[in-house]
């Protein structure tokens, strides 16, 4: 799987690390970013989903409400935006593959709230992984490089589409190994007993 940290640190850019990917790169990057958070999260059970972790460091400028932005995410809200994220990310580079130039998002979101047990995160986690390969099964034999589109004022291909959503499922990596730390660690009476 290929290490975006160099790119976290700004000592890459982006579309170095992806420039020479092939489709067959692609498609494995891919497969191996889904079953790394796939064994990430294969030990959560219905306490795992829910469980309300310490992130003194959360912020998330996007969120509903004032109380939400500083709230941490739960596993079921870092799951149901992660696999949304790479899910409008593959949809949109088919679409590049394609030769068709795509304006504007391709983006459905879960609310994490719906997600409250661990056959339902890993229904959406399994779902997503089906339909972003399926993406993939849509880009032609010899796909389109060249057509691109725009994504914050750069000009990107359907390769590089389809990697950001693997580097922002990257990005969540340690986060989902932190909540699933805390859950293990916190006493019963806080993490719910197990059912």
């Amino acid at each position: 799987m290929l290490d975006y940290s160099a790119v976290a640190r700004k000592e890459m850019r982006f579309a170095d690390l992806v420039a020479d990917l092939t489709f067959a790169d692609v498609r494995r990057e891919t497969i191996e970013m889904y079953d790394c958070v796939a064994e990430i999260i294969a030990p959560a059970t219905d306490r795992f989903v829910t469980f309300q972790p310490t992130d003194p460091q959360a912020w998330d400028e996007g969120a509903a409400s004032e109380e939400e932005k500083r709230m941490a995410w739960t596993l079921a809200h870092v799951v149901v935006h992660l696999t949304a994220s790479n899910e409008e990310a593959a949809f949109l580079a088919a679409e590049l593959a394609r030769g068709v130039e795509r304006a504007g998002r391709s983006r459905i979101e879960t609310h994490w709230m719906a997600v409250t047990t661990a056959e339902q995160l890993h229904a959406r986690f399994a779902e997503s992984r089906r339909m972003v390969l399926a993406c993939l099964d849509l880009w032609p034999d010899t796909p389109n490089f060249n057509t691109t589109a725009d994504f914050h004022g750069r000009p990107v291909n359907c390769v590089y589409r389809h990697m950001l959503g693997l580097k922002h499922n990257f990005d969540h990596l340690e986060q989902l190994r932190e909540i699933m730390r805390q859950v293990k660690h916190a006493p019963d009476s806080v993490r719910g007993l197990e059912q």
